[in-house]
């Protein structure tokens, strides 16, 4: 029988609630986490700062992917977990570089 560790019940239980692929909640966790450093932070929306958060969030979740895969799997995925980065942290980054080449207040 394969481990699931409290994490990985924890994701399949929030997939289950928000009745979404894992891939457009990794999309919406970079979006909320970049409107989040622009309001709570006060990052300018150019500013690189914007993208720290999601992309401090995604590598700390994937390193617990990753560590759940080498538990339960044996070794790990690498190849996922780089999906998932991208995955949760392309939209932010289009959005703070259309910003920066408008060079408009947004």
């Amino acid at each position: 029988m394969r481990y699931t560790s409290p994490y990985q019940l924890a994701k399949l239980w929030l997939v289950a609630l928000l009745r979404l692929s894992k891939d457009a909640i990794h999309i919406y966790v970079g979006a909320a986490c970049l409107l989040l450093a622009i309001t709570l932070f006060r990052c300018p929306l150019r500013s690189w700062r914007a993208l720290l958060p999601g992309l401090l969030l995604s590598i700390f979740m994937e390193s617990l992917d990753l560590w759940d895969d080498v538990h339960s799997l044996g070794h790990l995925r690498w190849t996922a977990s780089l999906h998932d980065v991208l995955n949760t942290n392309f939209l932010p980054f289009v959005i703070v570089n259309l910003a920066r080449w408008k060079k408009t207040e947004l």
